[in-house]
């Protein structure tokens, strides 16, 4: 019942239906993406000391601080849009789950160790750890979204 509600609604037809609006939607969605992926990983390539050796991981992290979840906010609410132009398809979908599953671990993992680490001065002996993991995570995220296609 859900999902016949989910599928038999007003956005997801103006999605299907409309000629510019579902890859006017990806676009934004990915630019989005990119803005908020790449912020955290500037932050992450100092922290594994590959980046901006004159900057602390606490200042890139501040200074991107707002780009982070200016991206990440208009990804949500992208997301959701393209997601209900096909919401069957999305939940039979192996790459959908995986990338759903890898964003909420990075994004929580990226609210609560990451930034907690990114903001101690000096950088502790685990940053580096701390930035792989989050970098794993956030490839992780592109990486199911990209398989989206192919599974």
């Amino acid at each position: 019942m859900l999902l016949f509600l989910l599928s038999a609604n007003p956005i997801g037809d103006a999605m299907n239906n409309t000629e510019w609006a579902f890859p006017l939607c990806e676009c934004i969605h990915i630019i989005a993406f990119a803005l908020s992926i790449g912020t955290v990983a500037l932050v992450d390539f100092r922290m594994l000391g590959w980046a901006m050796p004159k900057t602390s991981a606490a200042q890139l992290y501040q200074d991107t601080r707002m780009w982070t979840m200016a991206g990440l906010t208009v990804m949500l609410i992208s997301g959701p849009l393209i997601f209900i132009s096909d919401p069957v398809m999305y939940l039979h979908n192996q790459g959908f789950r995986f990338k759903m599953g890898a964003l909420v671990l990075a994004i929580i993992y990226n609210y609560t160790i990451h930034a907690k680490v990114a903001k101690t001065v000096p950088a502790p002996s685990s940053a580096k750890l701390v930035g792989a993991v989050s970098l794993l995570l956030w490839v992780s995220v592109v990486a199911g979204g990209l398989f989206i296609a192919f599974v």
